[in-house]
Parts: C-alpha cells; structure tokens; sequence
C-alpha cells in the first residue's frame, strides 16, 4: 500500500492491455497542477517512453505494494475530461470491447493553447435563458414537454414539410420540433445535446435555434470547423452554464452542465454510426448516456429505423405521434421503359406535372448517383451486370462508348446473366451531371441547378428552377418544391445491404418532406409493399414488418453481432471463447478475406453482449501481449492481429 498522493490516470494508447487505470504518484513540484480531468504525460517502464493520459481519479493512497512511478508533466491545468464523459466513455467501450482512449479521442479535440488561454482569462457572457418558448408544435398540448421534464424515451414521428422562422428563414418542420423541445429544457438551466447526420441538418437546427434563445448560449460542433474553433467550442462545453450543443455523431459525448436532452435526427442514416474504433454508433452511446444521466431522449425522423421501432416495442422508448395525419401527396408511377425524347427517362405523368410545377417554383429531382455514367443491368431480370472476368461492375464510359467494366475495361461481348441467361443490357441509372444535361435541353427556360458530393448546394429560393440532387443532397427550398420527382429507385434497391430497404424509404421520405403543401411526389419503378409504405406514409408498420422479419432469421437489430477478424487459428479461438461466454452464441463463418485474415461473425442475444464482450476482449488481449522467440537470421515477424468489432455495419 503506497500512501501520498496519487493520480490514477488512462494512458491514451491503442493497445487493449494498456486500457485501465495506472496509478502514478504526484510530485510535490505537480501538487497544484495534477487535477482530476487535466492532460498529463506519464512514464511506461517498457522502454522507457512518455505517454500521454487523462486524470481521472485523485486519491490519498494506491493498492500497489510497489514504488510508484512519478507523473512526468502537466500538459494542461483544464480539466477537459468530466466525470460524466469518462462514465460514458468506459461503459461503451466495455459494451464494444473497445478501449476507453479511443472513444475519449472522439470526445475530447486536440489541444489549442493558444484557444485555452483565452478561454482560461476570459469572462465571456453566456447569454440569457429563454422565459416564455412556444410548445412544442405537432403534438398533442404539454405531451412532447412532460416528457421532457421527466426525462422520457420518445421516438417522435415528425410532420413532414417546411416552416418559415420569425426571422423569414425557411427549415424542415423537423428542425423546427427539436428546436423548441432544445429551448424547453434551456429554460429550465438544463443543457441540450443534439446530433444530426451532416452539415446541411446542422445548418437547419441552428437557423430555427436562432428565433427562440440567445445565440450566446448555442455551440456548434463538427468536423467543418478548423481546431481551434472547435477546442474552443468544447471548453465553452465544459463551463457551468447549460448550453444547447449541435453537432455531427461525436455530439453525444460532448461535455454538458447539467444535461436535459439527448436528441438525435435520423439515427439510421450511415453519417450516424462511427467508422473509428471502438464504432460505437451515436444511438447506442445516446442511450447509455441517457441512463446514467437521467436527461431525455428524443430520436426523431420521418421514417422510424428498425432498431428504434426494436425499442418502441420493448416498451423502452415510447411512440409519439402527431396529433395531424399529414403526410405528402405521393404517386408510384410505373417505370418508364421508353422515355420521351428528352425525358431523362421520366414517365408521362411526371413529366407533365413537372412542366407545370416548374412555372411555379422550384422541382426536386433525386438521382442515384452522380456524374455521367449509367449502370448496367439485365434488361430481363435487372440482376446488375457484373464483368464476367473480373466481377466488376458494367457501365457505359462518359465518353459514350461501349459498355465495358469499370474496373478492368473489358468489353460486355458475349455477355450473358447468371441469373436468366439473358444477353440483353439496360441502364439501371443515369448520373446526376447527365440528367441535369438532359433536363436542361428539355426545360431551356429553366434554371438548372446540380447538388452532389462536389457541388453542394444547400439552399434555393422560390423562382422557377429545376434542383437535380442525389439522395441525401437535396438542398432546402423556400417554401418547399412545387413537385418531387424521386427516379432509380429500381437502382436504389439493387445495392446489397440488409438495410437497403430501410435506406431507400429514408431517402424518399426526406426527399419528400421537402415538398410545399399539396405538392405531387412521384416515386418512379417502385410497388409492392414498401411502395405502398411509402405513398400512405406509414413508415412505422412497414418497420415492424421488417423487424420480424429479421427476428425470424436473427439478423440484426433482433440480436447483436460481432465481427472477429484474424488468422484462421485465433478466429477459432475468439468464437470458441465466445461461445463458452453465454447461452445461445452461434458463429457464421469464417469467410477467407483478400489481406490473408479469415472473419468470422458472432451472433448473440442482448442479454449476453456482457459476457461475450468480455469474452472477445480477452482474446483481444491474450493476443496483443502474446511474445515470439526471435528466430536467427530471419526478419522479426509481424504481431498478430485480432480485430473485433461489435455491431459491425460492414457486415451485409
């Protein structure tokens, strides 16, 4: 037992033998400076090397029987790491069998001393409380704000369409609802977190923010910031006073005073799930955080994700629905086999209400893809064409020659189906540069205006203009578009995913949303039942549907799943562990990958994600601190690898 003073910090490490506490004594020269939450750096006896860490515990005595190491230096007096984040950080990564430096990497941005300093001597105003905020508009009277105030599970189906700020500006009704829930928990000195996909949402919240608090008392958080604005952001975080955060996933475990309100837009878009380790989705740490915080939740979206309705019907997260049944006036119109001159491929039906609409605002077209290129397909089954050398995909080159692969450029000659023996090509897709091209020739009048990855345009005014976007670029229009045509959805649902459905009715659905009132929505080349979810607007049902599905076959999100990469041996090992970890664990696979390593997938109850998390990290361990004896005369062989990933989204 090691009396003194004792500082028992995370070393920020990648290695999993190196993710729990080390205790270190605190020089008397550090007295003042070691802090609970402050930056430190620490010795590591192997080899005598620095590390960087985080305090997060002081205490009077250790329960090592050794000589403690000293810390080394203070690299910073501000306690960036709060109680409340670290519970968060280390409950995840246990729940991912990740490591807590690697979610803290996430939360916690680099240091700016020069941002620090600033923060550290300034008396910045945090701005005034709002006193009297609007109810929450859509929902029955007082429904949306006691749950808030009880810190409530709720999945909120918002009302599709626009709505125009006091200050003129036009955003989704979406944005709208979660700004006036954020301005009720503020009003009562509570803090708001709120995660939306990308910058184009962020953009909406913030502007239906601006109208109802004090803009001193909004944070923005995201990748679009430069460092320094974004330290900065984050030690205002850290302050006493409550503060509304807005944000990319990494929001949720951004620091808050008193936390009231965890919302997140659209948790199933793929911007939501995080593609570093641990890959802890911002659903999944939203949720343990609410439970420790005891603030609220609130997922809200047009279309409810699989895993959302999982909870609504475990009675854990509670459905609220509008008090209007409003949704837009959506057409299926038959896919266009022949296309008019001109068309870009758009059925006769489309096309004349786009020539009507047009006169009179702006019309939304959503495409597949960008750029030039169509996809091929078989013209008899619309199997997506795969080059029979290589199984790259068939697309016709933008210089408008023959068809050929778009990887090794063989030609399709002598080319045949494996599905149905057909030989006959069609173009699944047209890229969102050409339908432009296209429209613009058809409609020489019109303004044209393109938004895509490159060409990001996030607003449009009211004039006469047609919008070709592809899904998920759709800019806001003033006063919502005068007709929506959404086309490939034939090519939307092609793509292999067990989410593809969930993912082309999100897509429509947003799209849609962006509609005036009364508006037409033509969904093109798509029926059957998720058409028909689609154009009555009950996303929910066709959700619950999807969900049993999926618990029959015990695909996620009706059980868990861990992907185990690593050579054949320990793959082995890892699923037998998990295996002997809990009841009921099977294994699929393992599958050989191109890099040489096998996978191997671990399907599990949520009642056993403890165990079998706990499980996988052993091997995980057992593997990174596994020493081989040097052989003479031969290079030193690389470590072994053993790679878990827990709700793997890569995983079909």
């Amino acid at each position: 037992m090691t009396d003194g003073a004792v500082a028992r910090v995370l070393v920020d490490s990648p290695l999993p033998q190196l993710d729990h506490l080390f205790d270190y004594r605190v020089p008397a020269r550090l007295a003042e400076a070691v802090q609970t939450g402050a930056r430190v750096r620490v010795p590591l006896r192997t080899g005598g090397r620095i590390a960087d860490g985080w305090v997060v515990e002081l205490a009077d005595r250790s329960a090592y029987p050794g000589e403690l190491s000293e810390v080394e230096d203070v690299v910073s007096t501000v306690p960036v790491l709060t109680p409340s984040v670290w519970a968060l950080a280390r409950a995840v990564a246990d729940r991912a069998a990740g490591n807590a430096s690697d979610v803290l990497r996430l939360a916690i941005p680099p240091r700016y001393v020069r941002v620090e300093k600033a923060w550290a001597a300034g008396t910045a105003d945090a701005g005034d409380l709002p006193t009297a905020p609007p109810p929450v508009s859509g929902f029955a009277a007082g429904r949306v704000e006691e749950g808030l105030a009880r810190g409530e599970r709720m999945a909120l189906r918002v009302e599709p369409g626009m709505r125009r700020t006091p200050s003129g500006e036009w955003v989704g009704a979406w944005a709208a609802t979660l700004a006036e829930a954020a301005a009720h928990v503020l009003a009562a000195d509570r803090s708001v977190l709120i995660a939306v996909p990308d910058h184009r949402d962020q953009e909406q919240v913030e502007t239906a923010l601006a109208g109802l608090v004090d803009p001193r008392r909004v944070l923005r958080a995201d990748a679009r910031q430069t460092g320094a604005e974004r330290y900065r952001s984050f030690l205002a975080a850290t302050g006493d006073a409550a503060r509304i955060v807005v944000g990319n996933r990494s929001t949720v475990y951004a620091p808050a005073a008193r936390l009231g309100l965890i919302a997140i837009w659209d948790d199933g878009d793929p911007l939501h799930a995080e593609p570093l380790a641990p890959g802890v989705h911002a659903r999944d740490a939203a949720l343990v955080r609410q439970e420790q915080s005891g603030a609220a939740l609130v997922f809200a979206a047009h279309t409810r994700s699989v895993d959302v309705q999982r909870l609504v019907e475990l009675d854990w997260v509670h459905e609220i629905a509008p008090v209007r049944a409003a949704r837009p006036r959506i057409v299926l119109t038959a896919r266009a086999d022949s296309a008019e001159p001109g068309s870009a491929r758009i059925p006769s039906i489309a096309w004349r209400e786009a020539q009507r609409a047009v006169a009179e605002g702006p019309v939304l077209v959503q495409v597949a893809r960008p750029g030039r290129v169509p996809l091929m397909t078989c013209a008899r089954c619309r199997e997506t064409a795969h080059c029979a050398a290589c199984g790259g995909t068939i697309a016709v080159p933008a210089d408008g020659g023959r068809a050929a692969c778009t990887l090794c450029g063989t030609t399709t000659t002598g080319w045949r189906c494996p599905v149905c023996d057909g030989t006959a090509l069609r173009a699944a897709t047209i890229g969102a540069t050409r339908t432009a091209d296209e429209l613009g020739r058809a409609f020489p009048r019109a303004k044209v205006v393109l938004s895509d990855g490159e060409r990001q345009v996030v607003r449009v005014d009211a004039g006469p203009a047609l919008v070709v976007a592809t899904r998920g670029a759709e800019p806001v229009a003033d006063g919502g578009y005068r007709a929506v045509l959404l086309l490939d959805g034939e090519r939307m649902l092609l793509r292999e995913s067990l989410r593809v459905a969930e993912d082309c009715l999100r897509w429509w659905s947003n799209a849609a949303a962006l509609a005036a009132p009364g508006a037409p929505v033509h969904l093109v080349g798509v029926g059957g039942a998720l058409g028909t979810a689609f154009a009555t607007w009950r996303q929910p049902d066709w959700a619950s549907t999807e969900l049993d599905a999926r618990r029959a076959l015990r695909f996620p999100p009706a059980v868990r799943i861990a992907s185990v990469t690593a050579a054949a041996d320990r793959v082995a090992g890892a699923a037998e562990a998990a295996r002997r970890a809990a009841a009921g664990v099977d294994v699929l696979g393992p599958v050989h990958l191109d890099d040489g390593l096998d996978r191997a997938i671990v399907r599990f109850d949520y009642a056993s994600g403890k165990a079998v998390a706990a499980a996988l990290r052993a091997e995980a361990v057992r593997t990174a601190t596994e020493r081989r004896k040097p052989v003479a005369g031969r290079r030193p062989q690389r470590p072994p690898v053993l790679r878990v990933r827990f709700d793997d989204p890569a995983v079909p």
